[in-house]
């Protein structure tokens, strides 16, 4: 296991690229919303950099920490953290201006029967947010259950397609992108729109929810029978060195992987590692929640974790015990129930 914990930090390492960025990025950086699945390890991705590029520049996170430990962690991590609650106004208003906002504050899972929640935390509260930064440089956690479905064989939507969210989570999103295109645009604030889906570790994801299936002879649901799939090291380091491409008017940005993953080979292939054979409910559809990121590639390059490593590592993981969080993804989902 250590050899294998050893193998899976490397891969959360900041790149050459990430460093240079961070080098010439002027001012802190502070990350809304840090509690969540993946804003621990981005702001620990982000405080590596600054120190590999010998730079003095804080890290700032700030979220309610449900759990404290967290918060403690990242204290030690050299994180500064502040503990608030971002839809209390005036908790909001007395946080501290910084140049660079990484927002990753929002509600998924629970919508039915919150809807109100779900779109004060995924709508009302990035317009105060919006007005509080109208002089950083923002960039926003999206996602791209914002586009319809899309033809499997076409490669997934381009940035430039236009929006169809599916069920209130999605259309709440939407509404998150607008408040802050609005506030943007009147304030000419540098905006980065950031369509991701979908982060992958060795605690969660769609990957390793594929590959637990498999492990545990649970049927896989084929009725999304195609993914979008990413390293969450690369997604966070997307995500950082993204705050140099917000423009005025906003910038959208898909990120994901170039594969168009089949669900169905994704499990015989875990089925091989693992030495299990996969089972399978329903059949795939010829449409799918697909994302196009040929211009994050362009910008940024290929992901630096490729497929088949991902899945190497996380059979390997599930075989040794790793250990897992209890957060599906729900990326079967058709009707945008969440």
């Amino acid at each position: 296991m250590e050899n294998l914990e050893s193998r899976y930090k490397k891969l959360l390492q900041p790149s050459q690229a990430l460093i240079a960025d961070i080098a010439s990025l002027e001012g802190d950086i502070i990350i809304l919303g840090v509690g969540g699945k993946m804003g621990p390890s981005l702001a620990r991705l982000a405080k590596q950099a600054v120190d590999l590029a010998g730079v003095n520049k804080k890290i700032i996170g700030v979220s309610r920490f449900s759990e404290p430990a967290l918060q403690k962690e990242l204290n030690k991590d050299g994180i500064e953290t502040i503990c608030a609650d971002l839809l209390e106004d005036d908790q909001l208003q007395k946080l501290p201006q910084v140049k660079n906002v990484l927002y990753l504050a929002g509600t998924k899972f629970g919508t039915q029967g919150k809807e109100s929640f779900t779109w004060a935390m995924n709508t009302y509260l990035p317009g105060r947010v919006a007005v509080k930064y109208k002089d950083s440089r923002i960039v926003v956690f999206s996602t791209g259950n914002v586009y319809p479905m899309t033809d499997v064989l076409l490669g997934g939507a381009i940035e430039n397609h236009a929006p169809e969210p599916i069920g209130e989570y999605a259309q709440s999103c939407l509404g998150r992108e607008r408040m802050f295109q609005y506030f943007a645009s009147k304030y000419l604030t540098p905006l980065l729109i950031y369509r991701l889906n979908y982060a992958n570790d060795v605690s969660y994801g769609v990957l390793l929810e594929i590959a637990k299936a498999v492990n545990e002879k649970r049927p896989i649901d084929l009725s999304m029978g195609h993914v979008n799939v990413i390293w969450q090291g690369d997604a966070n380091e997307i995500a950082i060195r993204a705050l140099r491409h917000c423009t005025v008017p906003a910038k959208f940005l898909n990120v994901t992987g170039a594969e168009t993953l089949s669900v169905r080979w994704a499990a015989e292939q875990f089925g091989e590692m693992l030495k299990q054979a996969p089972l399978f409910i329903k059949e795939e559809q010829p449409t799918a929640l697909l994302s196009n990121a040929a211009e994050s590639h362009r910008l940024f390059g290929p992901p630096n974790v490729p497929l088949l490593k991902m899945m190497e590592l996380l059979a390997e993981w599930i075989i040794q015990g790793g250990k897992t969080l209890n957060k599906e993804t729900h990326f079967q989902e058709r009707s945008g129930r969440f």
